[in-house]
Parts: C-alpha cells; structure tokens; sequence
C-alpha cells in the first residue's frame, strides 16, 4: 500500500488559461483541505468545489477543486484535482504549496504505475495510456484508446481461457482415462482447436509489426545519384530548408532526417549521400579525416566500428612544437597512441617523417613525438631494449644456475618485452632470440633436453 501523498502538474508547463494540479494518496481530501478554503471534507465524490489556495493566510490564487473518493478513481486511492490559473509561476507556487504541506513530487508515469498496484489497469493499458500520449495520427491514438479500454487485455484473457480448457482436457485424459464420464481426447479433436488458437496468435503478432509501424512511422530513405535533387525533395516535403542544396554534386554527406504525416500516417524521411557508403568513405580517407571502419562482408548489412575521435589534449600541442605537420598527421599519431589501427599506407607517410616506431602493425610513436607530449615512461616501455639485454639476461641466468627451461625462460623475459606486443609476439621473439641467435648463430648455448621440453646449457 502507499502511503505517501503524490503530487505533479498533470497539464502542460507552458503558459495556458488553466493548470491542472493532480495529488492522490490516502487522505489527500483532508490533505488539501489544510490550504484550501471551500469546504470539501463532508462533499461527495466526484464534485467541484470553489474557493482559494493559501499559504500562511495569504490567498494564493482562486481555483476549482475535483474531488474522488473511494476505490474507483484512476488510481484507485482517493484523488484530488486543483483547477488553477494558468500561468507558469502560479502553477509553482501551488505545486510549493503541497509539497510544503507534506506532499511530494510523483515520480515519471507514477499515477498510472499506481493505477496498476491498486488492480485499476493491467499493464497492456498502463502501456497504451503512454501510447496515447504519444501518439502521432490518429490511427496510433485510436490503437491506443482501444488498448485502454482493455481490447488487448480481453484478447488475452480469451485466449488464456481456451488454452487453458484445452490443457484441462488433456490432463484429464491423462489422470483418468478409465472413467466413462471422461470425454476421449484424439489427436482428430484436439488439433483443429490448436491451430484455431495458434492463428489467433499469429494474427496478433503480425498486426503488432504494422501498429509499431503506425506508432513509430515509416523509415523512408531518398536514394538516388549525386546532384539528382535528392535534398530538394526532403526540403519541399518538409517545408523548411533542413538540407543543404547546392550546384556543386556531393554536398551531402552526412544523413538528414525529418518527419512528414501523409493521410495520418508519419513518413520519416531520410536523405542520403549519392556518393554511396563505399566511395564516400574512401574518399574522406584518403584525406586522412578520422573515420570508422566498417565491414561489407555480410549481405544486407554494414558493420561500422566507431572510435573516439576527440583528439588528446597533449597530442593537439604537437601542432605547435611540429608546425611542419599537418592536422590529419597528428591525428593518425593520437590513433596510434590509443592503439586504434591504421591502414599500413597511413603508417608508411608517419614513418616516412620519422613519426612512428615499431614493425606494422605492431607500431608506436617515436620517441620525438614522445619527448613533445611528455609521455617518455610509455616510450620506454613499449620501444623495449635492445636484443643484446636479452641475450644477455638469458646468459646470465645460465651461468648462474647451470641451465634454464622454457618455462622459466618465459618468466625471466616476458615482462621485460616490450608493451605494444602481445603475448604469442612475446613468445616468438624469445624463441628468435634463443634459438636462431644464441644457439644456432652465435653458438654459445645447446638444447641439452628435447625439443618439445628444451634446457638450454652453456656450449
């Protein structure tokens, strides 16, 4: 049960003739009885009573108050409605009256969930009174009053009977078949009732794709070559110029979208780029602007991977250190550093200035770009030593304990890699290292255990 009183402006916040302030909750009669002036304690349900608003004695405005008593208002609690002037600042301050008194301020859709608790609506119609708020023509109102009025509730409740008779049926057969009473149940008798309820429910699943369509609209795309009049179109459907129209073919790139209503039936409208998704794309890249990669390897359908394109503060600084770069330059490098790859002939022009460091794709920026944004610790871990460390930590660790197995080869120089390559890349430079350089190449150690478990010892 609730307890608390509710409270909300149940009309328009914008300046009108009348504002409509909803409170409902147990005892909201008495409750705004406290800062109301007629007498509506003794009245009956469902009456309009006239007095004023006050406030520590002071007259408010002058307004209609509807009262509902017993368990058959909207929410099913009692309710009061006060009926007050219009204007923004008058509607506050009754609303700050009630919420002074002790009320407080109902949260989104909370008259309605309300509704619901206290057995007024089930939650087909608690949908369709959102429904009809929101409604766009008049067939999506119509659909939704319809639900309101319980259509779909009794829908289901009929079919919850008539499967419900039908299981009734079955478990009776099955507990007992041995009475005379006991009407047989046959596959012959029981699937033609089955199919019946089985296309009342595919009746309603369909319908339900064409009332989203009603509710929602209809997606309606204006395709066609570059420079045909694509814009023109939406912007003489939609009476205002929302695209850009110009000689020049290409104007388009980006997707503009309104909404128009044609025999009540919304159309929104969609105006794309005659460039085509593919030939747009490579041409913004080859212009090195920041884009997503995308994916038409599947039929019907794009796969678009979008990266942050807000570009590092630190990384911007690199326009004023390096003003021989260019804009698109810097932000292939902010890429680079957040581990976003990059086509291999984006990473050939940064290497080519000596921008990038690293084997493709394994790159990383140098350490001149490095020293600009101050970020030396990531360079150093990520440029890693030099090959001779290695071999030389590997060495170490022989001569100090004899041997060393592949195991704690890994341990000793895995972490010591560098941080921009992953683990199988980890593993196949220590087994360049060991194998080719220091066994085969510069002889100085010998696999002394086998080649699925190798020990490498000093030759």
């Amino acid at each position: 049960m609730n307890e608390d009183i509710i409270v909300a402006v149940a009309t328009s916040r914008l300046e009108a003739a009348i504002s409509i302030i909803r409170i409902s909750g147990p005892e909201s009669i008495a409750f705004v009885q406290k800062f109301f002036t007629g007498k509506i304690i003794d009245k009956e349900s469902h009456t309009i009573n006239y007095g004023y608003i006050i406030d520590d004695g002071k007259r408010i405005d002058e307004v209609l108050v509807n009262i509902y008593r017993g368990k058959k208002t909207f929410t099913g609690e009692e309710m009061v409605e006060i009926n007050c002037h219009g204007g923004v600042y008058i509607t506050k301050r009754v609303l700050e009256v009630c919420i002074k008194n002790g009320a407080r301020i109902a949260e989104r859709g909370e008259f309605s969930k309300r509704a619901f608790l206290n057995g007024r609506i089930d939650l087909s119609q608690a949908e369709a009174i959102s429904d009809i708020i929101s409604a766009k023509n008049s067939y999506a109102s119509e659909l939704a009053l319809n639900g309101i009025r319980g259509n779909i509730s009794n829908f289901i409740e009929d079919l919850k009977e008539d499967l419900i008779k039908i299981i009734t049926q079955i478990e009776v057969n099955i507990d007992y078949p041995e009475y005379d009473d006991v009407e047989e149940l046959t596959a012959t008798s029981l699937l033609p009732e089955s199919k019946v309820l089985l296309e009342k429910m595919n009746k309603i699943l369909n319908d339900s794709k064409n009332i989203k369509l009603v509710k929602e609209g209809i997606k309606t795309v204006i395709i066609g070559k570059p420079n045909v009049g694509k814009s023109s179109l939406l912007n003489a459907l939609l009476q205002e110029e929302k695209a850009i129209v110009t000689n020049i073919a290409g104007t388009t790139r980006d997707i503009v979208e309104g909404s128009i209503s044609i025999d009540g039936i919304v159309l929104n409208m969609i105006d794309t780029a005659g460039m085509g998704i593919r030939r747009s794309f490579e041409k913004l890249r080859e212009r090195f602007f920041p884009m997503p990669d995308y994916d038409l390897s599947e039929k019907d359908r794009v796969k678009v991977t979008i990266y942050g394109k807000i570009l590092d503060e630190k990384y911007s600084q690199v326009l004023f250190e390096k003003t021989d770069l260019s804009l698109q330059e810097v932000m292939l490098l902010d890429r680079v550093q957040k581990n976003i790859p990059i086509s291999k002939e984006q990473s050939d022009i940064l290497r080519k200035d000596n921008l990038i460091e690293g084997r493709y794709p394994n790159i990383y920026v140098s350490k001149q770009i490095s020293e600009i944004v101050d970020d030396k610790v990531s360079y150093t871990k990520k440029s890693g030593f030099n090959d001779q460390y290695y071999k030389d930590l590997v060495l170490k660790y022989i001569n100090d304990f004899g041997s060393i197995t592949k195991k704690d080869l890994d341990e000793l120089l895995i972490s010591k890699l560098p941080d921009h390559l992953n683990k199988e890349q980890k593993k196949t430079k220590i087994k360049y290292l060991v194998n080719v350089c220091l066994q085969k190449k510069e002889e100085k150690i010998k696999n002394i255990g086998t080649t699925r478990y190798p020990v490498w010892a000093k030759k």
